[in-house]
């Protein structure tokens, strides 16, 4: 018995002392993702392909926004929103504790407003996704970029409907 006392004094401790002492992560740890509410632009790219299904997007037409929903009590950490997002919007962090007293403090959420089309009025996308989309096509040169600068504020369906009709037009322009 006495043996074994002296053993374990000239060990020391096999556990760490925490939380008193905070444990050192390894490189490509997987914590809390940390959502930059400035940097996002509301794609929803993240929520697609979140597989515990711990990012919603909604719409209120009603408010004109667009709501980013995180539940961080369905997260599993996995690192697929970092992944997907085109602007690195959402990291993965190192923060681990996220015991709380009541559930609803495991959500985070965040609006953005809605662009609505320059044809029909109807909304169709984040405002920022929108802004965003025209601020990479200002550093792209062609026929095509100033088409697509055009119709920057237009929903799918009016695009569809421009297309048809500058389609119809060249047959015209063709057929004569």
């Amino acid at each position: 018995m006495l043996a074994t006392l002296r053993n374990a004094f000239k060990t020391g401790n096999a556990t760490v002392q925490y939380p008193a002492v905070q444990p050192d992560l390894p490189y490509g740890y997987r914590g809390k993702p940390e959502h930059d509410v400035k940097q996002c632009i509301a794609c929803g790219a993240c929520a697609e392909v979140c597989p515990a299904n711990a990012i919603q997007m909604s719409v209120d037409l009603a408010a004109d926004t667009i709501t980013w929903q995180i539940n961080y009590g369905r997260c599993i950490f996995c690192g697929r929103c970092q992944e997907n997002c085109p602007i690195d919007a959402i990291k993965l962090g190192k923060e681990f504790e996220l015991a709380v007293m009541d559930a609803d403090d495991l959500v985070e959420k965040a609006s953005y407003t809605l662009e609505h089309c320059e044809a029909c009025g109807k909304p169709f996308a984040p405002h920022k996704e929108v802004a965003y989309m025209q601020e990479v096509l200002e550093h792209v040169d062609g026929p095509e970029s100033e088409e697509a600068k055009l119709m920057a504020h237009l929903c799918p369906a009016c695009k569809r409907k421009r297309d048809g009709m500058v389609a119809a037009e060249r047959e015209r322009g063709v057929t004569k």
